[in-house]
């Protein structure tokens, strides 16, 4: 979730320009690079201009500043952390009744009692993609990543990048020794696939904390195999590196899918929220985030536009694997997760 650049990461980027300053009446807490043209077309002809952004580069990053008193109208979790703004009393359902396209959302992002219940909806889903093999197709075999095993293969020592991401990193872990859901995981399972992380760290180069740190990595060819999002792959396509994607290896990929939250008491105008909602998940926006991000977008009836030879060549068409969904975890188990990571990255 970056703006696609090779040579300077989203991390340096949100560090540099913390804040993209527009429409004054929005503010809008985004992951560095969604501030795209097209994603907002109909936002723009309206107000005149984007709203003000500020950027972030992971869940736990957002969630923080929010929880810290940060004061934004909307922000963009992933589904496995909407929980965390229920729990914290951070936001307010949405009146879905102003949302247009609500209706085209694809029905399986809204499963959730956390996501909507008797009170209300309290997320709107987006975008959704995947976490899969990205690797360089001129110096790693095809049937060296048709295996989650790539990642302890002595071959790649040093040559690997892993997201510095609880989710994405713990699904890996999951997927790698036969869990496909994080839900009921068991004390074992738990330790074998912290276990399979010990056993990867020493091969890993670096943990990426934005996508375009990943491309970056591999564009100069310190890193040749990482398990990475949709974007990172775009942005090397972008730039015609020789960049694979593999969604179909033998113990499966992740799935995620993320969306808006409404923060209670935002200092911006609630009319200009629903604008914002209306204008990302209008038609005219599938195809400007696959093409930017190479995300999907929520609305099922405007995927349905975009042709399928475009979707398979972003990699949003569906895949028949094991699909590992990142939905929402409870926060006990979530903070198990979290200090156990931390605990094999500094070496423990």
């Amino acid at each position: 979730m970056t703006i696609r650049m090779t040579l300077l990461s989203g991390a340096a980027l949100a560090l540099a320009f913390p804040a993209y300053a527009a429409d004054g009446e929005l503010t809008v807490l985004d992951w560095a690079g969604w501030e795209i043209d097209g994603l907002l077309t109909d936002y723009v002809a309206k107000h005149g201009s984007k709203p003000t952004y500020s950027f972030f580069a992971d869940d736990d990053e957002a969630f923080q500043k929010v929880s810290s008193g940060f004061k934004t109208d909307v922000a963009h979790p992933c589904a496995a952390h909407v929980g965390r703004y229920r729990e914290a009393d951070l936001i307010e359902p949405w009146d879905t009744a102003k949302i247009p396209e609500f209706g085209n959302i694809a029905p399986r992002m809204l499963n959730s009692e956390i996501f909507k219940d008797d009170k209300g909806v309290w997320f709107i889903p987006t975008d959704y993609a995947y976490t899969a093999i990205a690797y360089n197709t001129k110096d790693v075999p095809e049937a060296d990543v048709a295996s989650l095993k790539v990642f302890q293969d002595p071959k790649y020592a040093g040559r690997i990048s892993l997201p510095d991401s609880t989710d994405d990193v713990w699904s890996l872990a999951f997927l790698a020794t036969g869990v496909t859901s994080w839900d009921n995981v068991t004390d074992e399972q738990f330790t074998a696939a912290a276990d399979w992380l010990r056993a990867v760290h020493p091969n890993v180069r670096a943990y990426w904390s934005d996508p375009a740190e990943m491309a970056q990595l591999m564009a100069t060819g310190e890193v040749l195999v990482a398990w990475s999002w949709n974007d990172g792959v775009a942005t090397l396509k972008g730039e015609n590196f020789p960049v694979g994607f593999n969604r179909s290896p033998a113990e499966g990929a992740a799935t995620w899918f993320c969306g808006y939250v409404n923060l209670k008491d935002g200092p911006g105008k609630e009319d200009k929220a629903y604008d914002f909602i209306n204008s990302l998940l209008a038609p005219t926006s599938a195809v400007a985030l696959m093409d930017g991000l190479g995300y999907a977008l929520s609305n099922d009836v405007a995927m349905k536009t975009v042709p399928e030879d475009a979707q398979k060549a972003a990699y949003i068409d569906p895949v028949t694997t094991t699909l590992f969904a990142q939905t929402p975890v409870s926060t006990e188990f979530r903070t198990k997760m979290i200090e156990e990571f931390e605990a094999i990255k500094a070496g423990f």
